[in-house]
This record gives structure tokens, C-alpha cells and sequence, in this order.
């Protein structure tokens, strides 16, 4: 045993094969880092993060939780966008039941006296800033899924429907925190008047 080179004791995630430009997609095909396709989940993969920080800035127990099972459900709706059909391993299947599910939660916070008045102006509460953030990230996310398709990439497209609707969860969040703590963080009031936003946002 040559001596002179330190044994590693584990395996380490820097496995520096990507030191050149390219990476591997779910199933093994090595692409360029600069594939749409790697866009496409790489925003995702960014998405997950800023709904993690914005999670982390919420003391809100009911939207903790339900923000937690949608992060685990991203790294499912991730992996379907990074990997190919052609895979031996198996994609994960983006459900309409999952779609579903932010459809109700979305009912069920538009529900709360006071959420759906104007629009907000962002950051006037920590934690309703985070989850401000969180949306546009998840915005860009969407785009550019939707740019992949559009040039010819194939997705589920529940994947499309999910992210869509995952935005609109993202702002009732940051409604639903203000609301909860008294934040008052309307576009317009009394000393700025205007028309209300139209519901087709």
C-alpha cells in the first residue's frame, strides 16, 4: 500500500466529473450543463430552496406543514424533468391528485376573511417576504419548463399544472401570514387609491 497518499475515508459528493461543462441526467445520459433541459430542473432544484428558506422564516404551523410536503413532493416533480423516457429507471409519476391537492389548499386559504383584496406589496412582513420571493422563484421554475417544451423537450404535463398552481399556493402564503398577524400590506389604501386588481392575474 503506497503510504504516502491518504486513505479517504468515505465517498465525497465532489465527484469533479462535472469539472468540464456536463452532468447526469436521471438513468445515466451525460448532457451539457447548459442543456435546457438542465434548466428545467435546476430551477426546480432552486425552487425547493427558496420555499425551504421561506419556511424556515415561518412561524405559521399550519403553513410549515404544508409547505414541508410540497418541498418532498418538488424532488419528485424534479427527478420526472431529469430524466428521460428512454431511462431504465422509472420516472416519477406527477399525479393530477397532486395538482389537486395545492387546488384545495388554494381554496382553502383564499377562504380566510381579508385575503383576496389587492394586491401586496412585498416586504412588509419577514415572513410573508420570504414566500414573495419564493413565488417569483417558482414563476421562473414554470418559464423555463416551458421554454424546454417548446423546443421540442418532453415533460409530463402535470408538471407544468403543478409548478403553475404551486405560485399561486406560494402568494396565498404570504397573504395568509400577513392576515394572520395583522400586516396590513395593500397596494392601495386610503392615502393611494386606485381600482383593486382584477382576479385574472
Amino acid at each position: 500500500m503506497d503510504k504516502t497518499k491518504p486513505a479517504r475515508a468515505q465517498a465525497s459528493i465532489a465527484t469533479r466529473k462535472g469539472d468540464g461543462g456536463l452532468t447526469r441526467l436521471g438513468g445515466g445520459e451525460i448532457i451539457s450543463k447548459a442543456d435546457a433541459r438542465v434548466e428545467a430542473y435546476g430551477a426546480i432544484d432552486e425552487l425547493n430552496s427558496a420555499i425551504g428558506f421561506a419556511r424556515s422564516h415561518c412561524a405559521d404551523p399550519e403553513v410549515r406543514s404544508e409547505i414541508r410536503a410540497i418541498q418532498r413532493e418538488l424532488f419528485a416533480v424534479g427527478s420526472a424533468v431529469s430524466t428521460r423516457a428512454e431511462a431504465k429507471d422509472p420516472i416519477p409519476e406527477i399525479t393530477k391528485a397532486m395538482v389537486n391537492r395545492l387546488d384545495k389548499l388554494i381554496e382553502r386559504f383564499e377562504a380566510e376573511p381579508g385575503i383576496l383584496r389587492d394586491w401586496s406589496i412585498p416586504g412588509e412582513f419577514g415572513g410573508s417576504a420570504a414566500f414573495d420571493v419564493a413565488r417569483t422563484v417558482c414563476r421562473r421554475a414554470e418559464r423555463a419548463n416551458v421554454r424546454y417544451v417548446s423546443g421540442g423537450g418532453i415533460i409530463q404535463p402535470t408538471v407544468l399544472e403543478y409548478l403553475n398552481r404551486l405560485s399561486d399556493v406560494l402568494w396565498l402564503c404570504a397573504r395568509v401570514i400577513e392576515a394572520r398577524n395583522g400586516v396590513d400590506a395593500r397596494l392601495r389604501d386610503d392615502d393611494h387609491p386606485g381600482s383593486p386588481w382584477s382576479r385574472a392575474w
